[in-house]
């Protein structure tokens, strides 16, 4: 006698909820919403840096590499399993330090397990118990080779972690970003440069990648669901006595940029309203990173200003009145506007 077996849940798509705006990105350009994948790299080239910049940039609210808005703030938390918990806490208020911010302010944790190992089925208990106890956002598993035991060439078994993780990103509509090495061999796309089985590269809805180019590093992306930004040049940089260090877009002027500020300009004084950052990317069909490197430096010289509404030209003062030839000192005094 055959047994009896439940379907599967189904429904038609039209009665599938829709995706609000607000939940498109976690890291506006940079990491989607409840998105899985790779931050991948040389060692040594600063995924580390990158990977907590991310983790730091949800928990408190602030640009990522001061450049990329997040969207959606929250808890953050992370594993770091190279690093004693001293250096992590010292990286860490490197960071704070350079956002001005006390260590105590983010909503960042750290696991301090001296192992997790998420081919293990205690430790993958272990860690679904602490996300639904912390809800977090984004969980930053660095590196992902010393989280596991298995054959990171083995299309089997890296399938079966890479399930376990996709798992938790649906269970807790959380972000996981998995810090992984690449290899020496120069590749044409940076993803087909990742160290073990090509499952890595297809399992990431976000991927971000860092290379080394003379003497910067270079950030590419790539989204499951968005188009990819233009690569950009980052360095790490610290303060005179080598305090606050961080990852930093490096500044590079371009011709192109004078018109683009002229563009931006142009809009916004031809609008009836102040316009948000994504309303200008809209009309201008610019990328997110040089459209914020052109709002920057016009805000900087006080052409534009950024109000809650949006961006908008500040109107000019008036003209001071000259007072008129003869007058008395009083009569000049009075006529000048307040």
């Amino acid at each position: 006698m055959a047994l009896s077996v439940a379907p599967l849940p189904v429904c038609r798509a039209a009665e599938l909820a829709a995706q609000a705006e607000q939940e498109r990105w976690l890291i506006r350009s940079l990491w989607g919403y409840a998105a899985v994948g790779i931050l991948g790299g040389a060692p040594k080239v600063g995924k580390s840096w990158l990977g907590l910049d991310m983790a730091l940039s949800v928990a408190s609210a602030t640009p990522c590499l001061g450049h990329f808005e997040g969207e959606v703030p929250g808890p953050s938390l992370v594993v770091l399993a190279e690093d004693a918990l001293p250096a992590v806490r010292a990286r860490i208020a490197a960071l704070c330090a350079h956002r001005t911010l006390a260590i105590e302010q983010p909503a960042l944790f750290v696991i301090t397990a001296p192992t997790l190992r998420l081919d293990l089925e205690k430790d993958q208990r272990r860690l679904h118990a602490t996300l639904a106890d912390l809800r977090p956002r984004l969980l930053l598993l660095d590196p992902l080779v010393r989280l596991h035991r298995l054959d990171e060439n083995s299309a089997a078994d890296i399938s079966r972690l890479l399930g376990f993780l996709r798992e938790l990103q649906r269970t807790y509509n959380l972000a996981v970003v998995l810090v992984h090495p690449t290899s020496k061999r120069q590749r044409a796309q940076p993803g087909q440069a990742l160290r073990g089985s090509s499952d890595l590269r297809a399992f990431g809805d976000s991927n971000a990648y860092l290379a080394r180019h003379q003497d910067h590093r270079v950030l590419s992306l790539e989204h499951r669901a968005a188009p990819a930004p233009t690569p950009m040049a980052l360095e790490l940089v610290s303060l005179g006595d080598g305090s606050a260090t961080h990852l930093a877009l490096r500044a590079e002027p371009r011709e192109a940029d004078a018109s683009l500020r002229d563009r931006v300009l142009t809009v916004l004084r031809h609008s009836a309203s102040p316009l948000t950052r994504t309303a200008l990317r809209a009309r201008l069909k610019v990328n997110n990173q040089r459209l914020g490197e052109a709002l920057t430096l016009l805000a900087q010289r006080g052409s534009v200003v950024r109000t809650s509404e949006g961006w908008l030209v500040p109107e000019p003062s008036p003209p001071r009145q000259a007072p008129a030839p003869g007058a008395p000192a009083h009569e000049r005094q009075c006529r000048l506007p307040l």
